[in-house]
């Protein structure tokens, strides 16, 4: 199963803050709008989202479709092929793609020890 580019989304409390420690680490902004609550920070390939607001806890981010660089990618395993493959293999889905429907659409799971997984294709 090819679940795409990853990042870790994580629920910050001061933005600001946070993004300065990322910084402070190495990390750039690469996406974002701070003052809508927001950024993508990239170090290399690595990603990691801060969200101030928007959802309660931390996320584990899979984008099929995308590269590492937020690029579409030829052939790729769409997220309704991918939430047939875990509904099969016995994982519970939070939310479900619609399966009637192509392009844009998101799955989540939670795992054993309750963080949330995110499948989520934005071609």
């Amino acid at each position: 199963m090819a679940l795409g580019a990853f990042s870790v989304s994580l629920a910050v409390k001061d933005i600001a803050k946070s993004r300065a420690f990322y910084e402070a680490l190495g990390f750039e902004k690469f996406h974002g709008d701070q003052a809508q609550g927001w950024l993508i920070m990239a170090n290399g390939d690595a990603k990691i989202g801060l969200f101030q607001g928007m959802f309660e806890g931390n996320i584990l981010t899979f984008n099929p479709g995308w590269d590492q660089n937020a690029q579409p990618v030829e052939g790729f395993e769409d997220v309704r092929e991918i939430q047939k493959k875990l509904k099969a293999a016995g994982i519970v889905l939070s939310s479900e793609a619609d399966e009637a429907t192509t392009g844009p659409a998101s799955a989540t799971c939670i795992d054993p020890d309750g963080n949330a997984v995110l499948i989520d294709q934005h071609v």
